[in-house]
């Protein structure tokens, strides 16, 4: 288990890196962010990114097994058609203590990616990492992987 400051430092270590933040969806604040951040301001990028991950959470087209599906196994296919070995998700008004019921988002543009990694925990899993990642420098696999792991190793109080 490891808090959210090694998190994202560990996070700031993957090639290609440029900001990274721990951001409630439902709130939009970041609860810790380091590095850059899109636009200058630390605060409206993970309010910004917030409404994505928000969007995408609670639209039940984007959780595991599509509209009307029952809960998804742990073997279900995420977002990204991907078999998620951490599994995929409940719904988005699911009991505390669930997975979140998307995985992950990946946006991209001419020059970054912004990966958005929700993590389990044992309240309500509202909780997601945001990397924002240089095109040119970045491994977007390796990104999405080592996000993931260390989605399943933060520690929330």
């Amino acid at each position: 288990m490891q808090g959210i400051d090694e998190c994202l430092l560990e996070a700031m270590r993957l090639p290609g890196a440029r900001g990274a933040a721990l951001v409630d969806w439902t709130s939009g604040l970041a609860l810790g962010a380091v590095g850059e951040s899109p636009g200058g301001d630390q605060e409206a990028a993970a309010a910004e990114a917030a409404e994505l991950a928000r969007l995408a959470a609670e639209q039940r087209a984007f959780a595991s097994g599509g509209p009307g599906a029952a809960e998804p196994s742990a073997g279900s296919v995420g977002l990204d058609g991907l078999d998620g070995a951490g599994g995929a998700g409940g719904s988005a008004t699911g009991p505390a203590g669930t997975e979140p019921p998307v995985e992950d988002l990946i946006l991209s543009n001419r020059d970054s990616y912004h990966v958005l990694r929700f993590v389990p925990t044992s309240f309500d899993s509202s909780v997601f990492l945001h990397l924002w990642l240089a095109r040119a420098e970045g491994n977007l696999a390796l990104a999405r992987i080592r996000l993931g792991e260390m989605a399943g190793r933060l520690e929330l109080g």
